[in-house]
């Protein structure tokens, strides 16, 4: 399967992918690192740069569109401007893309902030967006600790089909009744991390028309977002920061992954605020595997009852 990654980072989504056989057909970012690593891991791959001058890529056909647009208008810990901010309306530009190129999937990640912000009506409008384009959808929020990582890092992950049903997005996000964990019988409550956005909610308030923001042409945005905490508590009295190894091992990457020639210099003397910053700024892998993989399985599914 090809895929088109956006809001491309340090290409999480590559490494996942790559051992299931996926093969990127382009990305794009802008931030500097990002850029400078993504030509020297991925040089045969096009990067198409800012994601709102996506009418002009001529990227071709792909079988799924995946990115995680900027996330800081959405957080609890920022000012919260939501989609009324540049960073936050990109994601009205990654619906244009679904709109102009129609790829079979789609996946989208975000912060937990996103839910809530703007009284909801930010995240419904997405929704709302990938029904008008034809697509059936179905989210829920992943803690990256359950899929083998030693991190707590929650993510909402929207998937969409493009037949309209939303039980095929649904496959991929849910497992079977019969997969499912016993949670009753610890005696605690377990939390539902997914909810239900009715239909016919009104997304264009504050800036939901997606439409609007496409036409609209926000400007080419710098990312400037803090990574998650990096401190390590090795006993009470002793702190130290994690080194950028560690970190990209929280996220699943290969060692030293981040770990670039830069500005002339060689691998080893990379900074390590930017490795931080890109690696604080991207996807834990193991996630990203289990989501293509199930969306493999169902693609073969698929195959093998046409041919029977």
């Amino acid at each position: 399967m090809t895929y088109l990654s956006v809001c491309s980072g340090i290409e999480a989504v590559s490494v996942a992918w790559e051992p299931l056989g996926f093969r990127p057909i382009g990305f794009s970012e802008i931030e500097p690192f990002p850029c400078e690593l993504l030509k020297q891991k991925y040089p045969n791959v096009k990067n198409y740069g800012d994601i709102t001058q996506y009418e002009k890529w001529n990227a071709g056909q792909f079988d799924i569109l995946v990115g995680g647009t900027p996330c800081q208008s959405f957080s609890v810990a920022g000012k919260r401007g939501g989609t009324a901010d540049e960073r936050g309306a990109l994601m009205y530009a990654y619906l244009g893309i679904v709109e102009t190129y129609r790829p079979r999937w789609v996946i989208w990640e975000n912060v937990p902030g996103v839910l809530s912000s703007n009284s909801g009506y930010d995240f419904t409008s997405f929704l709302a967006g990938l029904e008008e384009c034809g697509y059936g959808w179905a989210y829920r929020v992943f803690d990256a600790r359950y899929f083998g990582v030693p991190q707590r890092r929650r993510r909402v992950f929207v998937v969409g089909h493009s037949d309209n049903r939303t039980d095929l997005a649904a496959k991929v996000l849910f497992e079977p009744e019969s997969m499912r964990r016993d949670f009753e019988k610890s005696g605690k409550i377990q939390k539902k991390p997914t909810g239900i956005i009715e239909k016919g909610l009104d997304y264009f308030r504050r800036g939901g028309n997606y439409k609007y923001h496409r036409d609209k042409k926000a400007s080419t945005l710098r990312n400037s977002a803090s990574p998650d905490c990096f401190d390590l508590v090795l006993d009470r009295d002793l702190i130290r920061r994690l080194t950028p190894l560690e970190c990209e091992r929280l996220q699943g990457f290969p060692d030293d992954y981040t770990q670039i020639e830069w500005c002339g210099k060689p691998a080893e003397q990379c900074p390590d605020s930017l490795r931080y910053k890109a690696i604080g700024n991207s996807m834990a892998i193991p996630i990203m595997y289990w989501i293509g993989e199930r969306i493999k399985r169902m693609e073969e599914k698929k195959l093998c009852s046409y041919f029977h």
